[in-house]
């Protein structure tokens, strides 16, 4: 039985991170450079994010799996407490798809934008290249699909952080603790 557990991100995890993100597959999928995913690189992102989350603009925490190994990242980025909204970014290593792990790390993080930082609505986008990504979403039960005409300005925020046209889907309060509410009784 898979199971993941949700950590703080710490630099003795860089190598691992490092080796995980430099996948071609992964890397091309997030767009990131091989500076980037070096394990310098990797050092920089954890000490961006430790920084990003002290001034409460981001919630990022390392995913291990059931045998405590490090397979990935999830990330609420992009926190409005005004607006009660944020954006939702996963990763995880390729020898680690299609097992159920990015769907379970969904999971716990949401419930903690939704019970913890009280947001409203969390953000999942995809660019439109990114197939995998957008079954991956489309599969949550939670997810309402194709708002890009609804939130504009969220599409075009994503859209100009990752340099290319996406798809935008919406994770809102009242359909995740609906759907929690039924799966965790």
């Amino acid at each position: 039985m898979i199971n993941v557990t949700l950590v703080p991100h710490n630099v003795k995890y860089a190598e691992c991170m490092s080796a995980l993100s430099s996948e071609t597959s992964v890397k091309e999928a997030l767009g990131l450079t091989n500076e980037q995913t070096s394990i310098e690189g990797t050092k920089d992102f954890i000490t961006f994010i430790l920084e990003e989350e002290k001034q409460e603009k981001q919630f990022s925490r390392v995913i291990l799996n059931e045998e405590n190994k490090l397979i990935g990242v999830i990330t609420l980025k992009d926190i409005d407490h005004n607006y009660k909204t944020c954006h939702i970014g996963t990763w995880i290593g390729q020898s680690y798809w299609g097992k159920g792990y990015n769907e379970l790390a969904k999971r716990y993080i949401l419930h903690t934008a939704f019970m913890k930082l009280q947001m409203e609505y969390v953000f999942a986008g995809a660019k439109i290249k990114n197939i995998r990504s957008q079954k991956s979403q489309e599969r949550l039960p939670y997810v309402t699909i194709g708002v890009e005409e609804e939130f504009p300005n969220e599409l075009e925020k994503l859209e100009e952080q990752v340099g290319e046209p996406c798809i935008l889907n919406v994770i809102k309060k009242s359909s995740f603790m609906e759907w929690y509410s039924t799966t965790s009784s």
